[in-house]
């Protein structure tokens, strides 16, 4: 009998090794493929952070790679005098003026079309609301000049807040939707025996178990937002209108030349972002979290 286990078993142990060195095989081919691709992606970016460092003559005279013999922080003080901060204050309110409102009805939209599931009216909503994800942005941009016109918004930053929301929410409802369904639904049910409203389950139990996904819909419609370029080129004219995108466009004519100027807005029109990005990732790592010690 011990000698029928031993044959049976020496089998399995040699087919699990060669399926553990299969795997360990793809690992690394894996992994090569990873720092290849982050080498491809840092090169541009190190490229980026060190000419903005450069002033016209080193840019010109030295290798491109090469570390700035005399750095100088003379291009940022350059971009930051013109009219740099008035940019990234419109930046910053288009963005939250646009993720705070998109978010909230968003996850109050989704709310309702999971709980009320037998509605043919809810249904047809969330159907009217996943047709927005086949529009895109560029395909409507006459009719939204013309409705900005015709409500006396144009140039003004509400210009773009508005179709910025109306096209943050398409997206965001799909996610949320798919997150407040994996709910269990015995948690709302004890809740309604326990008495609370559907704005008690809204706000007490919803809330936080679709934490990382609101952090994932913030973050990733607020990129889209601040990266905007069309919505500000076409809806607003003045100067001290626009966004970082479009100055960024701006400088790029002003200072054809200077390249590590141009390079220096490409800095600090990024770094926001990377930032909050990765205090929006340790967010969405501690809801996970907490979603599991529940």
């Amino acid at each position: 009998m011990a000698v029928v286990t031993s044959n049976v078993a020496a089998p399995a142990v040699r087919g699990g090794s060669s399926r553990a060195r299969r795997l360990l095989r793809l690992n690394w081919l894996g992994g090569t493929a990873g720092w290849i691709w982050l080498v491809i992606v840092l090169i541009p970016l190190y490229w980026i952070v060190i000419t903005s460092f450069k002033d016209q003559g080193a840019y010109f005279t030295q290798n491109p790679f090469a570390l700035p013999t005399d750095p100088t922080v003379a291009n940022y003080g350059l971009v930051i005098r013109s009219d740099f901060p008035r940019y990234f204050l419109n930046s910053v309110i288009v963005t939250i003026g646009t993720i705070l409102p998109a978010v909230a009805i968003s996850f109050m939209a989704a709310y309702a079309i999971v709980r009320g599931a037998g509605s043919r009216f809810l249904a047809g909503v969330n159907g009217l609301f996943l047709m927005g994800l086949a529009i895109p942005l560029q395909a409507t941009i006459i009719p939204v000049y013309l409705l900005i016109i015709r409500m006396k918004m144009y140039d003004s930053l509400l210009a773009i807040i508005l179709p910025s929301i109306a096209f943050s929410i398409p997206l965001s409802i799909l996610v949320l939707t798919n997150f407040i369904r994996d709910v269990p639904k015995e948690l709302f049910e004890s809740m309604r025996v326990d008495g609370a409203s559907e704005w008690g389950m809204l706000r007490g139990l919803a809330l936080p178990l679709t934490r990382p996904a609101l952090v994932t819909v913030s973050i990733y419609n607020g990129l889209g937002v601040w990266n905007g370029f069309l919505l500000p080129l076409i809806l607003t004219q003045s100067p001290d209108k626009r966004t970082l995108p479009l100055a960024l466009w701006t400088f790029q004519g002003q200072y054809s030349v200077n390249v590590p100027a141009v390079l220096a807005s490409v800095v600090l029109t990024t770094l926001p972002i990377v930032i909050l990005y990765a205090i929006g990732r340790r967010q969405l790592l501690s809801g996970l979290t907490a979603g599991f010690s529940r």
